[in-house]
């Protein structure tokens, strides 16, 4: 089988392009299909039908179950209140109907994973159906629009572990968490788009606080369901891969199969409709099971549970429901940009990033600030390269400095009192110091001292005297004059070494622009 990356073909530069497959061995061309089906457990104190405690966290095994979720005979379920709300919610946010019926069934099959012998969840009547989710891909493209098909509530399967020899061991911890089930319609043509769904999915479920789905943990595991055919808009034979834990097995396994399909019916074979698993090693899917259809699994209304009225619960009110849903993904990335210019990037990591989004809200809304356009660009700038630089280079993932401190090293930087090089110094030296070795270590309350008093202190306070800064500029060429030598000869760089030097000795505290202008004043 030819393992050859996909060529992408624009159908039309006006809209989003569907994207399409160029087999390198005939050049001709084909459509991919792409439909997702996305699990996510949700944020609940207690199990979907029984009181036991809802905690992926728990390591020890069999501690949170009971003789509900373990499926003991003459046992009754009783309805999650709020992983029904947590539902509504992410409906409500996607602009989907909510249903007001909405019903039970049993989804009959035996597996080790299943203590009752059967699966609660929605078949008939889902509590969520339509709905859109817009993918920004960025780049100026336009919003991709994925179109959801339904949104419905189960409870979730026992996790199983192979591990111990020639038997499996299972922990029924996970069993009857409450599980909502998103599915697509498939409108999806490129692994791209797919990977950028799941990952605005898991985006939306933390905002509204419905849920971690951190994948790393099974919270959120994907299936994508993929054809490819000859025609456009025409679907070819199905094959579906199962339990995808990561954003890039999701993506690479849809590239794999797409170069699969294409090559099995270049081969003059035919697809089989199956359940394929994803190889994240050798990067390729292998075959699992023939794939079941819905009449296999014999559903029909649990007998043991109520029918549900949405609009008998005031809980569960839309307008209610609204109110409980602040600003969205989607909206703050285009309001970011929008309000503040912000590059795609940026705005991307304040979205994805509770940590730093917080503090710039916090730095953009504060009381008195008074910030011209031009020091919210400054500050940034600094949020997104120095301040997530030291976080990333510390050992705790907070921010360790203070808004209000931030602020006043930002006023002092539009007032000229501080160049770019004094303002990183005086953030590291506020944040922690070098140890010997190399290894960062944290200023963990020892530092009190404001801006203003550490530029002071330090020597960083930008000079502005023109004689001072001739009389250090003049030095520095005097012991550099072969540098100054190779400038006038027409080397650029050395110009930038004898900047370099004055900047140094400095300490950062003179104005990049007036050193250069004067630094060739007296060369000249």
């Amino acid at each position: 089988m030819t393992q050859t990356d996909p060529v992408i073909k624009t159908q039309n530069s006006s809209i989003l392009p569907e994207n399409t497959y160029v087999s390198p061995n005939t050049g001709k061309t084909y459509y991919p299909v792409v439909g997702l089906e996305i699990h996510a457990e949700l944020r609940t104190n207690s199990k979907m039908f029984c009181s036991c405690k809802n905690d992926p966290d728990e390591e020890k095994p069999n501690t949170n179950i009971c003789a509900i979720c373990m499926g003991h005979p003459g046992t009754l379920p009783v309805i999650n209140k709020e992983a029904v709300k947590h539902v509504i919610k992410v409906g409500t946010a996607i602009g989907a109907s909510i249903a007001d019926y909405t019903e039970w069934d049993r989804k009959n099959y035996f597996y080790p994973d299943i203590p009752k012998g059967y699966q609660i969840t929605q078949f008939a009547f889902p509590l969520i159906t339509n709905g859109v989710i817009n993918i920004d891909l960025g780049g100026g493209l336009p919003l991709q629009p994925v179109k959801i098909t339904r949104i419905h509530l189960e409870e979730d399967t026992a996790s199983s572990s192979h591990t111990k020899g020639d038997f499996s061991l299972v922990d029924f911890n996970r069993a009857g968490v409450p599980l909502m089930e998103l599915v697509t319609e498939p409108v999806i043509h490129s692994a791209k788009v797919a990977g950028a769904f799941a990952r605005e999915l898991q985006l939306l479920l933390r905002y509204l606080n419905a849920g971690n789905a951190n994948m790393e943990k099974g919270e959120m595991r994907v299936e994508v369901n993929i054809s490819v055919s000859t025609e456009q808009g025409v679907f070819g034979t199905k094959a579906e891969i199962k339990n995808l834990n990561s954003f890039r097995s999701v993506e690479r396994s849809i590239e794999f199969e797409i170069r699969r399909h294409v090559d099995v019916i270049e081969e003059g074979g035919k697809i089989v409709q199956e359940t394929r698993g994803f190889d994240e090693t050798t990067g390729k899917t292998f075959s699992q099971r023939a794939k079941e259809n819905s009449n296999d699994y014999r559903y029909f209304p649990d007998p043991d549970l109520p029918k549900i009225f949405i609009s008998e619960i005031p809980e569960l009110a839309p307008d209610r429901i609204k109110t409980e849903i602040g600003e969205l993904p989607w909206e703050k990335r285009a309001r970011y940009k929008k309000d503040f210019g912000m590059k795609d990037e940026d705005a991307e990591m304040f979205v994805q990033n509770d940590t730093f989004r917080k503090f710039f809200d916090s730095f953009v809304g504060a009381e008195n600030a008074n910030h011209s356009p031009e020091k919210i660009k400054v500050g940034i700038n600094y949020i997104t390269s120095d301040i997530a630089g030291l976080v990333k280079k510390s050992s705790k993932t907070d921010i360790l400095i203070s808004v209000p401190f931030f602020i006043e090293m930002i006023d002092m930087i539009d007032k000229g009192e501080l160049s770019s090089r004094a303002a990183k110094d005086i953030l590291f030296k506020y944040w922690g110091t070098q140890a010997e070795g190399g290894a960062f270590v944290e200023n963990i309350n020892d530092e009190t001292r404001s801006p203003k008093q550490i530029a002071e202190q330090e020597g960083l306070i930008q000079k502005n005297d023109p004689e001072a800064l001739k009389k250090m500029i003049q030095e520095i060429i005097d012991v550099n004059q072969g540098v100054v030598a190779e400038y006038k000869a027409g080397k650029e760089a050395s110009l930038q070494f004898l900047l370099g030097q004055i900047m140094k000795v400095s300490k950062g505290s003179v104005n990049p622009a007036v050193a250069k202008s004067t630094l060739i004043e007296i060369i000249k």
